[in-house]
């Protein structure tokens, strides 16, 4: 995600911080909000016992383990907000607090939330998943939760790892997993072959990737562009026309658009794709606001990029 655009400004976490409030840590490991920059799933157990207390770094992987852990977790989400960025995300004490408490973590990984290692360090007793270690995917782009073969892998160990956490619970989460993957297996068929009619697209970003390539559609971005974009650097020349041809002489589909990042360059091409008629599809890092089902926020995703191909 590019720090260019606006962020949330969020305090860091001081050592002192840190000690000053590990002492009322287990007074409020209850708690149903863990901070300011923390969204915390209900911690209320219908079915009555402990929930297993889960941190994850951002609300893409929280609504993954919600979807697995259903009633017997309680998930607090580090990032939960469109305008954050996990790039350069500074941790609170609530966030230290809710990660001395966690049973289980689950990160990104790839570089992208870099910021989690320091919350892991302190989640001494915790199960640790690593997304991007788990999808194995093969391929350095960090955007896996676009990965729908890799979230089904990472759905399954989040299954296996609560199992053992809660052994009374596993056939329960195994079964939750199942359903889950029953339903990003019919968004892997309705996206599967979209590129069939070798459709191209430009992007400003790879954050879609994983998602072009499941439905091969080809990305006729110049590399130039897009690492250019990725690294906050200002966009050759002659990347910068090599796009803008291939938009004004209507030789893509549609432009995937990271919603999350904003410069005058992505303004500019997105301008010009819309003055085009070349179709806009949205895609964003975080969950949208008020969506938290990752089902839910994917449909939306292929429907859009469906919609643009045809």
């Amino acid at each position: 995600m590019n720090s260019r655009r606006t962020k949330s400004v969020f305090a860091a976490v001081s050592a002192l911080a840190v000690l000053a409030l590990g002492a009322t840590a287990c007074a409020s490991s209850d708690k149903a909000s863990t901070g300011t920059g923390s969204q915390n799933a209900s911690a209320a157990n219908p079915g009555g016992g402990e929930k297993i207390k889960v941190v994850a770094s951002t609300d893409v992987w929280g609504s993954v383990v919600t979807a697995v852990g259903g009633d017997k977790v309680e998930v607090t989400s580090i990032i939960h907000d469109p305008s954050a960025d996990p790039h350069s995300y500074e941790t609170t004490a609530s966030d230290a607090i809710a990660a001395k408490n966690a049973k289980l973590t689950l990160s990104n990984g790839g570089g992208y939330d870099d910021f989690f290692s320091k919350l892991a360090d302190q989640a001494t007793g915790a199960q640790k998943l690593v997304a991007v270690d788990i999808a194995a995917t093969g391929n350095e782009n960090e955007h896996v939760w676009y990965s729908l073969p890799g979230v089904e892998k990472i759905a399954d160990q989040v299954a296996a790892k609560l199992g053992e956490i809660q052994p009374a619970s596993k056939d329960a989460f195994t079964a939750n997993a199942t359903a889950f993957k029953g339903k990003t297996q019919e968004l892997l068929k309705k996206v599967s072959g979209l590129g069939a009619s070798n459709a191209k697209v430009v992007a400003t970003e790879p954050v879609a990737h994983y998602l072009l390539d499941s439905a091969k559609v080809t990305d006729a971005t110049p590399p130039a562009f897009s690492e250019a974009v990725e690294a906050e650097q200002d966009v050759p020349a002659a990347a910068l026309n090599e796009v803008k041809q291939l938009i004004s002489g209507k030789q893509v589909k549609a432009l995937v658009n990271n919603a999350q990042t904003t410069t005058p360059v992505t303004q500019q091409v997105v301008g010009d794709a819309k003055n085009a008629g070349i179709a806009v599809v949205d895609v964003t890092e975080t969950l949208p606001q008020g969506v938290t089902d990752y089902i839910a926020w994917m449909t939306k995703e292929v429907d859009a990029l469906a919609g643009a191909l045809k």
